[in-house]
């Protein structure tokens, strides 16, 4: 979910920028295990600061691990029963043709054949036990803050059941609307200025990353009663120079710079 921003034409005829008013985008991952299993522990709390890679939660390992004796053992039983199978066909071939006759070499090398492929096939679940068995650890897939821990150690989870959700805080973004008569003013990578309600708080750098090809109505949660019916396009503004006071939801002040120069040559 985002909240909107408002487009207002600043009042002073000597500043020609637009400004804008409105949240930062709310952007937040899920993040869940690739397995099902019992949630044996979680390794962060909420609102602890999160690297890419980090580990967050893990499941009891025990049947899994138990799954990767099962086959480990299939696999040596496969390789033993394969290299015997290469050895009766090698005896075989080598042999006279009064001692050995044609099908029963012929025998031995489909049993050969047979036996090699079920030594890959013993090999992969090899693989795969192993991966099952690394994937009951969660690890972070962004850096960003942690915000919920969904669920407790205990809790019996599901393929795909969130655990925590981590909130996205690089980079940020700003959602904005713009009116289809202003759109010749504005162009990707134009520069913006960010500032927040609180006193004295330093003021963000930021440009346009992103604009609509497509027109739509203006979100209902704007209360201006002109703009509810006017198409609009939505653009997005990144914030280059962001820090641990600017998070997700909070309403801010955007105003765009020097739109009156028109696009970009590039």
């Amino acid at each position: 979910m985002s909240a909107l921003l408002v487009l207002k034409y600043n009042p002073s005829k000597d500043d020609p920028s637009l400004v804008l008013y409105g949240n930062i985008d709310i952007r937040q991952v899920d993040c869940a295990f690739k397995v099902p299993g019992r949630l044996k522990s979680v390794f962060v709390e909420e609102g602890d600061l999160i690297r890419s890679g980090d580990l967050l939660a893990a499941l009891d390992p025990v049947n899994f691990e138990e799954d990767l004796e099962i086959a480990l053992a299939d696999y040596k039983q496969a390789q033993t029963a394969m290299m015997q199978a290469d050895a009766q066909y090698e005896r075989r071939r080598q042999a006279s043709t009064v001692a050995v006759s044609v099908e029963e070499i012929e025998d031995a090398y489909f049993e050969k054949l047979s036996l090699e492929a079920a030594h890959q096939a013993a090999k992969a679940r090899v693989a795969v036990a192993m991966t099952a068995l690394d994937d009951t650890q969660l690890f972070a897939p962004t850096s960003g803050t942690l915000i919920t821990r969904i669920k407790e150690p205990g809790s019996i989870l599901t393929i795909g059941q969130p655990a925590v959700t981590i909130s996205i805080d690089d980079p940020v973004w700003v959602r904005a609307y713009i009116d289809e008569p202003d759109l010749g003013k504005i162009y990707p990578g134009m520069p913006a200025e960010i500032m927040i309600d609180t006193p004295g708080s330093k003021r963000y750098i930021g440009k346009i990353g992103f604009i609509s090809p497509v027109a739509e109505f203006t979100p209902k949660t704007v209360e201006t009663t002109r703009l509810r019916t006017d198409l609009v396009y939505r653009l997005r503004i990144i914030v280059t120079n962001s820090d641990r006071y600017l998070r997700q939801g909070m309403p801010v002040t955007v105003r765009l710079l020097n739109h009156s120069s028109g696009r970009s040559d590039e």
